[in-house]
């Protein structure tokens, strides 16, 4: 099984946001995580310094670990102000929905509403057919864990010039988007391979599963959600957005670089329908909530044993050593050697990351409220749990 990465570089902004979101990058050298006990999280919060020094508008964090929370922000939450960025801001959580979705629908395996060997077909008959795409051929799990062939329709350059780019995201930003018409984009080109074959990320997977769970439960995907995830784990602070434009507060301003030719152009585009992200990404969230669902997945309190054991069969990512892809969440090989779950989001202004040491006792969330590259991807990341020691002067 190999990997393929969709062809999202057109998508100013975005496409970066996803890279980072997702860390599919080799990390670099850092000291011994047995360092970390002496430098508390200041390698942390120098990594978000420097992000920020580096041009990210703003960045807020949290930590949970046996020494207790941690918070810290850096940078600004709003360009225009100077307001900083708030400790307990809401933000869009972008692809870390996906992991939401997962533990929906293993959930409904587990009460024998599905199986995730069911067929596509099974469950949404005649959807996902033509040009070459047979969802008799395609399973609940191939679309969990990315191995479908389906095409992502944020590659599709149309749709990104639509919805992702420049003025015309500006123009569109507040149309609501049925999923229909995402699969339909997907739809009109041909799969990348046969399912099963390889592993191509792709949103569109994460559309059609939450399609299944509405079938499968005969309610929304989002009352799935809050009556299995979010009101059980008293997350507060978390909610689907429907096809609301807002951003709950407190929050700060997301930017946005959306012209190529442009590259220093910043936009505001803290206010988009949150249709137009639906279970592949449109979920908001704090790092406070983050940290609470994923330690509470990992200790095995939404998931049975069995479900929760497919959901972290990884396939790794050839040339990517410390990553792997499961059911809806990522594993993480640190440089320094502890393993850390979770799942990035990248979303037009906005950029997370959610990970937990496997005992679910360590946990990291941060978000950027700028979507482009400013460093390593998974600096933060591996700051937390393979700090440096501060540079001498």
């Amino acid at each position: 099984m190999t990997l393929r990465k969709t062809a999202q570089a057109g998508a100013v902004g975005l496409a970066a946001a996803a890279m980072a979101a997702t860390a599919f990058a080799v990390p670099a050298p850092a000291s011994s995580d047995a360092a970390r006990a002496s430098v508390g999280h200041e390698a942390t919060r120098r990594a978000m310094d420097a992000e920020v020094k580096a041009g990210i508008p703003g960045i807020t964090a949290q930590v949970r670990d046996s020494e207790g929370v941690w918070t810290s922000t850096s940078g600004v939450g709003d360009l225009a102000t100077g307001a900083p960025r708030g400790k307990n801001d809401r933000f869009r959580i972008g692809s870390i929905t996906k992991t939401f979705v997962a533990t929906v629908l293993l959930q409904m395996e587990a009460e024998g509403r599905l199986d995730l060997d069911d067929t596509v077909e099974c469950h949404l008959p005649g959807l996902v057919r033509g040009n070459g795409n047979d969802g008799r051929r395609i399973t609940v799990r191939q679309l969990l864990h990315h191995t479908s062939g389906l095409y992502d329709y944020l590659a599709d350059e149309e749709y990104l010039d639509t919805y992702m780019r420049g003025e015309s995201f500006l123009r569109h930003r507040y149309d609501t988007l049925p999923p229909g018409k995402q699969v339909k984009v997907a739809l009109s080109h041909r799969p990348l391979f046969t399912p099963g074959a390889e592993l191509a990320y792709s949103n569109t997977n994460y559309v059609l599963a939450a399609l299944i769970i509405e079938k499968a439960g005969g309610r929304t995907y989002e009352a799935e959600v809050r009556d299995r995830i979010i009101e059980p784990l008293g997350l507060r602070n978390t909610s689907n957005p429907g096809n609301s434009v807002h951003l709950p507060r407190p929050s700060s301003r997301s930017y946005a670089k959306l012209f190529a030719s442009d590259p220093e152009r910043i936009d505001d585009v803290t206010s988009m329908n949150g249709s137009q992200g639906w279970a592949d990404g449109d979920i908001i969230s704090t790092t406070g909530d983050l940290n609470r669902f994923y330690s509470s997945l990992l200790r095995g309190k939404l998931l049975p044993p069995e479900q929760l054991k497919a959901m972290k069969t990884t396939v790794p990512a050839p040339g990517r050593p410390n990553v792997s892809y499961g059911l809806g969440l990522t594993r993480f090989r640190t440089s320094c050697g502890p393993t850390v779950w979770g799942h990035g989001g990248g979303m037009v202004g906005s950029v997370s990351l959610a990970v937990t040491t496997e005992d679910g006792l360590h946990q990291l969330a941060y978000n950027r409220n700028g979507d482009w590259s400013a460093g390593p991807a998974d600096s933060i990341m591996e700051a937390e749990y393979c700090p440096a020691p501060a540079p001498s002067d």
